[in-house]
């Protein structure tokens, strides 16, 4: 299975996908790290478009090889939702698309002004970055988890309980 999150920056979305991947011993990819490794090996590059494609590439292969990816990114885009889905697709296996947000913008700001970069080399983003940053409305379908005010367990308890109803997962896992 394909596990795609998606959501803006300090909304949780990295805490829980890892939690996710964790849970069920799939395979974790995120653009974050896969853009940091590129500007390393390309000094002066900036990340974007190679992230995701080679992104899209590794889940590919860990696909093909029957394990479960969990993807996390800010997948902002229904060119880069689409581009999952495709993955699903070629490699003939179901896509849960998860979306994270945080509806109490003084809890989301604060969370953005006070994270720490976790990558060597990051630059987290600031709070005008994110509430500036194109993020295309949904056409479809998907897993979407509000963490304003809930704890991370709490969250990650809804994730698998909605997918435990899509019958992704076995009730209690």
């Amino acid at each position: 299975m394909l596990i795609v999150f998606a959501g803006l920056s300090g909304t949780g979305k990295t805490t829980l996908s890892r939690d996710l991947a964790r849970r069920l011993s799939a395979t974790y990819l995120r653009i974050d790290t896969v853009e940091q490794a590129a500007m390393r090996a390309v000094p002066g590059s900036t990340p974007g478009v190679a992230g995701y494609v080679i992104a899209l590439s590794i889940a590919a292969d860990n696909l093909l090889l029957g394990s479960t990816v969990v993807a996390d990114s800010v997948n902002p885009l229904s060119i880069t939702r689409d581009s999952w889905m495709e993955v699903a697709e070629v490699t003939g296996v179901p896509l849960l698309e998860v979306e994270i947000l945080c509806s109490d913008l003084a809890e989301h700001r604060r969370r953005v002004e006070t994270r720490a970069a976790d990558i060597p080399g990051q630059r987290v983003p600031t709070w005008d970055e994110i509430a500036d940053r194109v993020y295309e409305p949904w056409s479809r379908e998907r897993i979407v988890v509000d963490t304003a005010g809930r704890s991370e367990q709490q969250s990650l308890d809804e994730i698998l309980e909605k997918m435990a109803a899509l019958m992704l997962v076995p009730a209690g896992a």
